[in-house]
């Protein structure tokens, strides 16, 4: 039989192990990458000898990765040094002592932190996690397959999971079920953040992402999630596929609406039988589709749809090792609604805004030079439809957040001990990074545009065009970036194989 080629437009998570999966299944991959190093999102960066990952920080369901790795026939932990952290994140609110959760397999610590900051809450956490449990046992199948048409709707898996979805209650409304104060509410719901929403926004079909937190744990990557990435990459070229750096596309090449191969920015073609994007959608669909063969994802289309928030960031190399500071830290604007709400509204936040950071320095030894620390500061922010002059606001929310990082997060006399520091803004995000509008969690994750409703994992109204990463279906976020690799990789190998009858 022919040997089938593979093109992978983008280097990210989720074009990287669906280029694992394809080449161990013998396809010949070529993965064609505009920046000079892997990972998109998920990669690295080095402020003289600190070494910072670029996006995300928590690793949830590394069973999901596993299992890819044990279906290329290999052990993730032969490959990565994964270290749980217990407890999970502090998480500090106005007027309370910083509460400390505990993932469940801890969960004798989980229910004491609970009594000692709200009491009388533990038989509560017993309720959440007993409801969750079930709900995700019948969501679990629900995500791991493509929805490519209206149909899918009607099969056995998605209608018995339809009384769990609750999908027209928010995200917060599902946690009021279960818990009386509001502080204990954000503490299960700020996970919407993953996904760039409000917790008042989100379907409450997402409250299983703070499960999945509790019930399996929070984990880092010795030298940063990055490794993931950088793995991956290796993986695929000992099978003996290609990743191209510095190589980016110019535009996907058609007959028609059947996509035959890429075109790179320094004019060499390559042709394939199947095409998978892994850039960011939007961008992607601007950038690499011609306007004419759009159709549905026209300009103007693009435009109209939802997208996430943005986050404004700062890495900040320091000669100095806060060990009294956990690894994750998630402080809570004074009045969260009114932050998300001006987030969700496309407004300045005002001085009053909820940030994370993350200490990796304590538990990693190898981010930064002995008796230093790699500290990785996010907020969340509007996105770029937003207007705000970042260039303009710049400096002076670098001060104010230093202010809350000090006195809030407690990083006393953070000032005297920088060396290094980067700061990217959602228009960073934009130019530098390829992501439509800074929205760095991708598309909206509402009901309009969740399932079927979201652009589907073999891109409608084209042949032989696949999309992976957080754009498509299951949505953002490294565990479903890694299962929609595998539904595309099922998708094209099921085509081929059919093909071959």
């Amino acid at each position: 039989m022919k040997k089938v080629d593979i093109i992978i437009v983008g280097a990210g998570p989720g074009g990287l192990a669906a280029g694992l999966l394809l080449s161990s299944k013998g396809y010949s991959v070529k993965v064609f990458e505009k920046k000079p190093y892997v990972g998109g999102r998920n990669s690295s960066f080095k402020l003289g000898e600190y070494t910072f990952d670029l996006g995300p920080t928590f690793f949830l369901m590394p069973q999901m990765l596993q299992d890819i790795f044990t279906e290329a026939g290999e052990r993730l932990e032969n490959y990565v040094n994964l270290i749980e952290i217990n407890p999970m994140y502090r998480l500090k609110f106005y007027g309370l002592d910083d509460f400390n959760p505990y993932s469940h397999n801890k969960k004798l610590l989980m229910y004491s932190e609970m009594e000692k900051i709200f009491p009388y809450s533990s038989k509560d956490y017993d309720r959440y996690i007993e409801r969750e449990e079930k709900k995700f046992a019948k969501l679990e199948s629900c995500l791991m397959v493509p929805y490519l048409s209206p149909t899918d709707y009607l099969k056995s898996n998605f209608l018995k999971a339809v009384p769990y979805l609750d999908a027209f209650k928010s995200l917060h409304g599902v946690l009021g079920g279960y818990f009386k104060e509001e502080e204990l509410k954000l503490s299960f719901t700020f996970q919407a953040k993953y996904l760039g929403m409000s917790p008042w926004v989100a379907p409450g079909t997402f409250s299983i992402i703070s499960y999945l937190e509790h019930k399996y744990g929070v984990y880092h990557v010795e030298g940063g999630l990055n490794r993931l990435s950088k793995v991956l990459r290796e993986l695929i070229e000992k099978r003996k596929g290609e990743v191209y750096l510095d190589s980016g596309v110019k535009r996907v090449l058609f007959e028609g609406k059947k996509a035959i191969g890429v075109e790179l920015q320094n004019g060499d073609s390559y042709m394939a039988d199947h095409i998978i994007l892994n850039a960011d959608f939007a961008s992607a669909m601007k950038n690499l589709i011609p306007e004419k063969l759009r159709d549905k994802y026209s300009d103007k289309e693009l435009q109209k749809k939802r997208y996430s928030c943005s986050t404004f960031m700062l890495y900040l190399g320091v000669n100095k090792v806060y060990r009294n500071i956990p690894h994750h830290s998630i402080i809570f604007a004074k009045d969260y609604k009114t932050n998300v709400g001006k987030i969700s509204e496309y407004k300045n936040i005002g001085g009053d805004f909820s940030f994370y950071i993350q200490n990796a320095s304590v538990t990693d030894e190898t981010l930064a030079p002995k008796d230093k620390s790699s500290v990785y500061i996010l907020v969340p922010v509007a996105n770029n439809k937003s207007n705000i002059n970042w260039e303009l606001e710049k400096d002076d929310f670098v001060q104010l957040l230093l202010d809350k990082v000090e006195k809030i997060g407690e990083f006393r006399g953070i000032r005297n001990h920088i060396e290094e520091l980067k700061v990217i803004t959602p228009l960073d995000w934009e130019e530098y990074y390829d992501v439509y509008n800074g929205a760095v969690f991708n598309l909206s994750h509402d009901l309009g545009q969740m399932l079927w409703l979201r652009p589907h994992n073999k891109l409608e109204g084209y042949e032989n065009l696949f999309l992976v990463g957080g754009g498509t279906h299951p949505g953002s976020g490294l565990p479903t970036i890694y299962a929609s690799a595998r539904i595309v990789a099922d998708l094209i190998d099921k085509e081929v194989k059919q093909i071959s009858k």
